[in-house]
């Protein structure tokens, strides 16, 4: 047999003492806190200008869409499509008339043939007939910028944000307009004798929910004029020299306006997009939107 003998020494030795783990102070926790706070509050604004950039960068996608658009059915019918069809002028921005918006006509280019097919133009915009196609939401004439807009809240109507230049300064959308896109235009390249690179052709806009006619109608929903641009403030109102968000005058058409942080898109004559600043010059912005009135511009 053998005995194993334990020594009084390994008997009576201590036990080591465990190591408590030590958690975060208060104030510790506090500090943790206040840098991610700084951290999120740095980053927040690079974040925020990132996505800015991207949706300025669809924005001016769907204008050069829009502006091919149109140059397409300018090779096939050797003109550019009216600003809107109607038999007589001035156009109100009231649901009666035809009222068939150059969107309308160019939908074959912006790959909607089905909706051009569906769309009796002889019947006129606010046909029983038409609603099926004026529901119908394009993504390429909203601006991303722009969300739920897509919609009026009381309608099914589809709305867009994209409105053709149809004078140079705040008039009646009328046969005698002198920008690209006006009532029964027709107009040719060799018409536009300021160049083509110096005419504006399609810009944003804020789009006038409240009444519900939509990107079909022929109206200010799809017409804007080169007068100063619109600024639109976080209450959702549009003030411009003093006029509420829905003017009360039925041929008030409005300017260009945008949701972008100090510009506005816009697609010009030759096909080329460019943002023109908030502060532009009002001269200069109403040059741009005459097609003929023989000026030279002195900067852009």
């Amino acid at each position: 047999m053998f005995c194993h003998t334990i020594s009084q020494r390994t008997l009576h030795r201590p036990f080591a003492p465990s190591r408590r783990r030590r958690g975060f102070t208060l104030v510790e926790l506090l500090v943790v806190i206040a840098i991610i706070g700084v951290l999120v509050a740095l980053l927040l604004p690079a974040v925020q200008a990132a996505r800015e950039a991207a949706r300025r960068s669809s924005c001016v996608n769907n204008l050069a869409q829009l502006g091919l658009a149109v140059h397409n059915y300018e090779f096939n019918r050797e003109s550019l499509p009216a600003g809107t069809l109607n038999p007589d002028g001035p156009i109100r921005n009231e649901s009666i008339g035809q009222h068939v918006s150059w969107i309308v006509q160019i939908l074959p280019y912006i790959e909607q043939n089905n909706a051009y097919q569906a769309f009796d133009q002889e019947a006129g915009t606010y046909a029983p007939e038409n609603m099926p196609v004026r529901e119908v939401m394009i993504d390429v004439l909203i601006c991303p910028s722009y969300p739920g807009v897509e919609r009026v809240d009381e309608t099914e109507i589809a709305q867009g944000t994209y409105a053709g230049c149809h004078h140079h300064e705040e008039a009646p959308i009328d046969v005698d307009n002198t920008g690209l896109l006006f009532l029964n235009s027709r107009v040719k390249y060799r018409d536009i004798l300021d160049g083509s690179s110096q005419t504006l052709l399609v810009g944003e806009m804020f789009p006038d929910q409240e009444r519900g006619l939509g990107w079909a109608s022929g109206t200010r929903s799809t017409l804007r004029n080169a007068s100063p641009f619109q600024q639109y403030f976080s209450s959702q109102r549009r003030l411009d020299a003093g006029l509420d968000a829905l003017p009360t005058d039925s041929l008030f058409v409005g300017s260009f306006g945008s949701q972008h942080p100090g510009v506005v898109g816009f697609s010009f004559a030759d096909g080329s997009t460019r943002h023109l600043t908030d502060d532009i010059d009002p001269a200069v912005l109403s040059q741009l939107g005459n097609r003929a009135d023989g000026k030279l511009l002195k900067e852009l």
